[in-house]
Formats: C-alpha cells, structure tokens, sequence
C-alpha cells in the first residue's frame, strides 16, 4: 500500500504542493490527470491525497458542527484533536482500502482487461477531491460533492481501466455509494433536498 515510486510517469509533485495540485487539477482537467497522474505501483501519494481530503472534511464538520465532535476524555478540544487523528491515521486508510478493495472485485467481474489494484487505489482516493468542503453543513453543496466524486470515479475508471463511460458507471455504482453516498453523507444530505423541495 505505501510503495513509493521515486521517478512516477507523469513527473507528479511531492509535499503539500504536490497535493494542492494534484486537487486542483483532478477537479478541472480530470480525463488528463487520470491519465498522467496515475503511476502505477505508486500508491503512497494517493493515500496522503486521500487522508488530507478526509481531515480537511473532519476539520470542517467538527469546527461547523460541534455537536458531531466525539465525547472523549479531557475536554472538546482535545477530544477534536483526537478524532482527526483517528481519521488521519486509521479511518481514512481504512475506508480508501476497503473502497478500493470492492471496486477492484468488481472490476474483475466486468472488465476482461484493466489496469493494476494499484491504479484503482489511486483513482478511489482522488475521486475524493471535491469532499473536502463536503463537512460544511448544507445539504445542497454536499448533494453536489457526492455527484461529482461519483462522476470523478467513473472518469477515473474510464480512463485507467480503458472502459467505456457506461461500463465504468455500472462498475463503480457500489462503491461510489458506499463512499460518497455514506461516508460523506450524500444520501441523507439528498433525502434533505429532496423533501425541502416536497419531492418525498
């Protein structure tokens, strides 16, 4: 999980601008990053990128939303602290690892000839981009986080595994639901929209 490939093809920036970056681009030219920011076998900055978008979400639900800060020893500060690193350090990898794990079964069922579990690693972590404003608490822009890190995963896939659109789509659903729709809240967030519009 953590092999660090010192030369990966692409040229990809290491450090905090390299993360920076890496977020800025996957939002705005996602087909190219996905195509030249992914190296395969190079799993570590993938990781970082993912832990950094899961704190970055934490950070901003417990300083908006206190009351889903956990009760911990030694008061509300400390218990925050605490809870990211318990993000940052367990969580994160945790979440990134076993997303990853049900899309590349998945892909083995529907696609014949795919990239490495590597390169799916990395596609999951970076799909997450847009999550980092994702703990601001409003139902709309978390609505809007959720779509476009599924549509992200799908391109991801698309691109990496060399799969239609469509197949990508089906083949990443699960997953995408399950990290997206649970994790960072986009089904209960839809729910919310949905009867503040009347719709259910």
């Amino acid at each position: 999980m953590t092999t660090w490939v010192e030369n990966p093809e692409g040229g990809r920036e290491r450090g905090p601008r390299g993360v920076l970056r890496a977020w800025l681009e996957v939002l705005v030219r996602p087909r190219r990053f996905f195509r030249n920011g992914v190296a395969p076998g190079d799993q570590a900055p993938g990781l970082v990128f993912a832990v950094a978008v899961a704190v970055a979400y934490t950070t901003g639900l417990f300083a908006l939303v206190p009351s889903r800060i956990p009760t911990l020893a030694g008061g509300r500060a400390l218990s925050a602290l605490v809870g990211l690193a318990a993000v940052a350090l367990l969580l994160a990898p945790a979440v990134l690892h076993l997303t990853a794990a049900m899309q590349t079964v998945l892909l083995v069922l529907l696609v014949r000839d795919r990239g490495g579990i590597s390169e799916t690693v990395q596609v999951v972590a970076y799909a997450a981009a847009p999550c980092v404003v994702a703990g601001i608490p409003s139902p709309e822009l978390r609505v809007v986080c959720a779509g476009y890190g599924t549509a992200l995963l799908v391109v991801g896939l698309s691109e990496r595994h060399g799969v239609s659109v469509a197949r990508a789509a089906v083949a990443g659903a699960i997953p995408a639901t399950f990290l997206f729709g649970y994790v960072f809240g986009g089904l209960a967030a839809l729910q919310t929209v949905a009867r503040g519009l009347g719709l259910v």
